[in-house]
Formats: C-alpha cells, sequence, structure tokens
C-alpha cells in the first residue's frame, strides 16, 4: 500500500498535495483498494464552491457508491476531466493519474487540521 510521505491526508481517505497556493485532492490507495474497481466518478465543476467535510462528488465501483469529502474549503479551479472516461485510473494510479481537483483554499488554517502520512497510517492500521 502507498502512502506517499509529501502528501497529507483525511481520515476519510482524501489525499491532498500542497502545490503554489493550490491544493490537488484525490484518494488514496486505501480508498481504491476497499472500494474495488471504479467505474464512475462524479466531480464538481471549475468555479463551484467547496466545504470542508462536505461531499464534493462521489466515485462509483462495482460494489458501492461512495461520497468524496471536502479536506478543505476553497474554490475548485481544475478538474481532471480524464477521470470521465477513464475511471479506472483511480485504481492504476490514485495518487498520479487520478487526481480528482485542484482547489484554491479560502481558509489556509483548514490545512493543519490534515494529516501526515504517518498520521493516517495509523488509522488504517486500525481498520
Amino acid at each position: 500500500m502507498s502512502l506517499p510521505k509529501e502528501l497529507f491526508y483525511t481520515k476519510e481517505h482524501e489525499w491532498v498535495k500542497k502545490e503554489d497556493g493550490n491544493v490537488r485532492i484525490g484518494i488514496t490507495d486505501f480508498a481504491q483498494d476497499e472500494l474495488g474497481d471504479i467505474v464512475f466518478v462524479e466531480l464538481p465543476e471549475p468555479g463551484d464552491e467547496l466545504e470542508i467535510n462536505e461531499p464534493f462528488g462521489s466515485v462509483e465501483s462495482v460494489k458501492t457508491v461512495s461520497e468524496l469529502y471536502a479536506p478543505i474549503s476553497g474554490k475548485v479551479v481544475e478538474v481532471n476531466e480524464e477521470l470521465e472516461d477513464n475511471p479506472e485510473y483511480v485504481n492504476e494510479s490514485p495518487y498520479e493519474k487520478a487526481w480528482m481537483v485542484v482547489v484554491e483554499p479560502s481558509q489556509k488554517s483548514e490545512l493543519d487540521e490534515l494529516l501526515s502520512a504517518d498520521g493516517y497510517g495509523e488509522i488504517i492500521s486500525e481498520d
């Protein structure tokens, strides 16, 4: 199971990468493994506002539909359009090809609430 050290994580299994004042968001390797084969990804539109801990989209697998929860509040500035035609990227490459949205944070202090790779690793080892 891959847990890149440079990323930050949430208890809801999203990862966050800080980039030039914005953040790139996706779901973790653990989450995609638990979900199974991903067949559909629903994402917000550029310009949409996200609220921390509120749903912003969903991932559908052959087993279930799982909501995506915003790790921070802010405005969506970019959406990974590739996932519309290639939802399998979530299984194949959760940290590279399968990023979901880029967000301009409205509350930078919310980033302090995210987990380190070690902190997230402790949570998933309990499951």
